[in-house]
């Protein structure tokens, strides 16, 4: 991740909203990234202040039109520490900025201690990035997350985890998508299932060496 610039995956993990909503503010010249090149790929970074505007979007904001919408983040970029934004008026259109930047703060500082509890290592499960110091992957505790595993269960399957780092497996896995191919994910052929059905050792959980 650029010092204070982010892509439109982490955008979306940090605001909540889909990846082609981001897109689409991007594309339609809401927001305005910085690009970079890399090799024959254009990356596109987005500033803290831009990731506030798409918060706002997340909260509602896109669905006024499109002329308010360029306001707001105008506004946004020119003026960091603005708190308000009056449309239309005085009194008409008052949008929050300061509590959307105070969220996004908060997601910005859970996304940094994502990004620092992972490892992408060539020969540990051929790059699948992991859990420091371990052999599970990120993805598979975002997977049963998402099927519906509680976290005490996750934790009953692999004690070297804690509370905090399983937390954070969800908007890791949507801030830093692999690129290529859809990753191989040999832990979902193989292991054995707690009460609730979810599998809870198919991936070895001792240190990496």
């Amino acid at each position: 991740m650029a010092m204070n610039h982010y892509t439109p995956a982490q955008a979306a993990a940090i605001t909540g909203l889909p990846l082609a909503a981001v897109h689409k503010a991007i594309d339609t010249r809401i927001i305005k990234p910085k690009t970079t090149r890399e090799a024959r790929n254009v990356r596109r970074l987005l500033s803290k202040e831009q990731i506030v505007y798409l918060q706002l979007e997340a909260e509602g904001l896109r669905l006024l039109p499109l002329k308010a919408r360029h306001e707001v983040a105008d506004q946004i970029q020119t003026s960091a520490a603005i708190d308000t934004i009056h449309l239309g008026g005085k009194g008409v259109v008052l949008v929050e900025v300061k509590s959307a930047r105070r969220r996004v703060e908060k997601e910005l500082s859970r996304l940094a201690r994502a990004e620092k509890m992972a490892v992408s290592n060539p020969e540990i499960l051929s790059g699948t990035p992991v859990y420091r110091g371990t052999r599970i992957p990120v993805q598979l505790v975002a997977d049963m997350l998402e099927q519906g595993a509680g976290i005490g269960e996750i934790l009953e399957g692999y004690p070297s985890l804690n509370k905090a780092n399983v937390e954070l497996a969800s908007i890791y896995v949507r801030a830093f998508p692999r690129r290529g191919r859809p990753a191989r994910r040999p832990w979902a052929k193989a292991g054995s299932r707690n009460r609730a059905g979810h599998r809870l050792t198919a991936a070895p959980s001792r240190k990496a060496t």
